[in-house]
């Protein structure tokens, strides 16, 4: 039975931490990268169903690692995170295709909920 994949990226630790776990323990198998070049490796390595995606990282910023996911994955699904009220970053993450987007810090029952709406988990 194949597990529906999902990528963490954020370069914060702690938040890459609380989401796999409570990704895993709903039954999804769980990436993490803290940088760009970490989560586009996986993307093209590992096929993730599902992006959770912070906007604000280091070196390769949200936006572009989202337009680099769509490059390998058309598909792809991804959330964005931002600790911003950065109104035209969500836009235009919107208008490359994210599905929806939580302003940190968040409600972990909130993304869970959207995680769920976005990757039902298929019955074993």
């Amino acid at each position: 039975m194949l597990k529906e994949k999902i990528l963490i990226v954020d370069d914060q630790y702690g938040i890459r931490i609380l989401l796999n776990e409570v990704f895993q323990k709903e039954g999804y198998q769980t990436f993490q990268a803290a940088n760009g070049f970490q989560a586009l490796e996986i993307v093209e390595n590992h096929s993730p169903d599902l992006v959770l995606l912070d906007m604000k990282i280091p070196g390769m910023d949200g936006i572009e690692i989202l337009k680099r996911m769509k490059v390998v994955d058309q598909d792809i699904r991804v959330i964005i995170m931002t600790a911003y009220g950065e109104l035209d970053m969500i836009q235009e993450a919107k208008d490359l295709g994210a599905l929806t987007h939580f302003a940190k810090p968040f409600d972990i029952d909130e993304i869970r909920d959207a995680v769920k709406k976005y990757l039902p988990l298929k019955a074993n």
